[in-house]
């Protein structure tokens, strides 16, 4: 049998007598020297990727837990989401009930309270309390704020005014109040973001 440097009588080099042709030890090396700068590439990758991960402290900031207990129907709080405003209100069945009774079409931005809520929790509506118009903090949170005529948040800046709902009413505001991703962990606490 020919070793790989041989060359069989009758045959080119690397190929035996019944046409199989031999790798050759370069073909070895170059698998070798590219599998080798392949890791060396992913070592050097890996950290620079990593780094680009967002810290603790970020990823802290990244969420809002708010308990609900102390928020009673008809009230609503300011409360702190990635350094903007955020706005809980439980609603009272009065309020829903308004809602509920407002034609969608006659919305500027049209969302029903079941589309702003969560399903089997429509008394918990949660905002960011930033005016849609030009970002200014809406009045309606607060005891003794001034909540508008629609009885929700009432924007100082240009006289946007929202229903209980959060949703645009009157004023050059264009949208509806934000509503963020949440979920409830209890009956009794949010997680926001």
């Amino acid at each position: 049998m020919a070793t790989i440097d041989e060359v069989p009588p009758g045959g080119a080099p690397g190929v035996h007598e019944d046409g199989i042709e031999n790798p050759r030890r370069r073909d070895y090396l170059s698998i070798a020297a590219v599998s080798f700068a392949g890791v060396g590439a992913g070592v050097i990758a890996l950290p620079l990727i990593h780094q680009m991960s967002p810290s603790a402290d970020v990823l802290a900031q990244s969420t809002t837990e708010i308990d609900l207990s102390a928020i009673e129907p008809g009230q609503a709080i300011k409360a702190s989401f990635r350094k903007q405003p955020l706005f809980v209100r439980n609603l009272t069945p009065q309020e829903i009930a308004e809602a509920d009774k407002v034609p969608v079409d006659t919305l500027r931005d049209p969302q029903t309270l079941a589309e702003r809520t969560k399903e089997g929790k429509a008394n918990w509506l949660v905002t960011l309390g930033v005016c849609t118009h030009l970002g200014c903090v809406p009045l309606g949170a607060g005891e003794g704020e001034n909540k508008g005529p629609f009885g929700g948040y009432f924007c100082p800046c240009h006289g946007s005014a929202y229903d209980t709902a959060g949703r645009i009413r009157q004023g050059p505001a264009p949208l509806n109040l934000a509503v963020p991703e949440y979920s409830f962990t209890s009956d009794t606490t949010i997680v926001v973001g």
